[in-house]
C-alpha cells in the first residue's frame, strides 16, 4: 500500500524522490522515500516486524549522508504514525537527535507531544487550522476538512492526546481508519468510542463496538506491538 503523505513533503522531505524535481534522484533518496511509505503503510496495517525493517533502511539510506537533521525527520514521521494509532509514547529517536533538528521538525514533535503554544507558521499546512482552532468543535471540524487521510489521524490523535476530542472529531478519525483499511488506529480509535460509550451507560453502543472490533481483529494476523 502506497501512502501519499504530504506531511513528509511539508517537513521538507523535499529532499527525497517523491518531493523533488529537476536532475536524475540520487538512488539513496528513492530507496529512503520507499521505505518511509512502506514502515509507515507496515505499522497501521499492524505489522511491526516489516515495520522495523523498513524503517531501519530508510534510516540507515539517510545516514549514508550524514545529514543529522534528515535522520531526525525520519525518526519524528515515525512518531506522527504511533500519534494517529493512539500510541502516546516518548519520541525518543527523535529526542536523541533534537539538537540537530530543524526548527519545523522541533515545533512539529512538541504539537505532536500536545504540548501548547508551539509556532503554528512552522507546522505542516495540513495541522495549522486544526491547532489555531478557538474550540474544540472548530477543530474536529479543522481535522475533518483534511484530505490525506495520515496527516488527518494524527491531527486527531493530537487533539485525543490534548483532551479536546469531541464525539464528532472520534467518529471522523474512527471512519477514516476503516476507509483505509488501517486495523491498528482503527481498532484504537473504535476503543476510545467503546470506552465512551461504557462510562455514559450506553451498554448497547458499547456492546455494537466489542462486536465491530472483533471483527477487525479476526480480519487478519494478531497485531504485534
Amino acid at each position: 500500500m502506497r501512502i501519499v503523505n504530504p506531511t513528509l513533503c511539508a517537513l521538507a522531505l523535499a529532499t527525497l524522490a517523491a518531493c523533488s524535481s529537476g536532475p536524475p534522484v540520487p538512488d539513496w533518496k528513492m530507496n529512503a522515500q520507499s521505505s518511509v511509505e512502506r514502515f509507515e503503510a507496515a505499522y497501521l496495517n499492524g505489522n511491526a516486524l516489516v515495520e522495523e525493517t523498513e524503517f531501519g533502511r530508510a534510516r540507515e539510506q539517510v545516514g549514508s549522508t550524514g545529514k543529522i537533521d534528515l535522520i531526525a525527520r525520519i525518526e519524528l514521521l515515525r512518531c506522527a504514525t504511533r500519534v494517529a494509532s493512539l500510541v502516546f509514547e516518548e519520541c525518543t529517536g527523535f529526542d536523541a537527535l533534537r539538537n540537530d533538528a530543524s526548527p519545523a521538525d522541533r515545533t512539529y514533535a512538541d504539537y505532536l507531544a500536545g504540548k501548547s503554544g508551539v509556532d503554528l507558521t512552522l507546522l505542516p499546512e495540513a495541522q495549522r487550522a486544526v491547532a489555531s482552532a478557538s474550540s474544540d468543535t472548530a477543530a474536529a471540524s479543522a481535522v475533518a476538512a483534511i484530505k490525506d487521510p495520515l496527516s488527518q489521524l494524527v491531527a486527531a490523535g493530537v487533539l485525543l492526546r490534548s483532551k479536546r476530542a469531541t464525539p464528532a472529531l472520534l467518529e471522523t478519525a474512527t471512519a477514516t481508519a476503516s476507509d483505509q483499511g488501517w486495523r491498528r488506529p482503527l481498532l484504537a480509535w473504535l476503543g476510545v468510542q467503546r470506552l465512551r460509550a461504557e462510562q455514559a451507560g450506553d451498554t448497547q453502543e458499547a456492546e455494537r463496538i466489542r462486536r465491530r472490533m472483533e471483527f477487525v481483529e479476526k480480519s487478519g494476523k494478531p497485531l504485534s506491538s
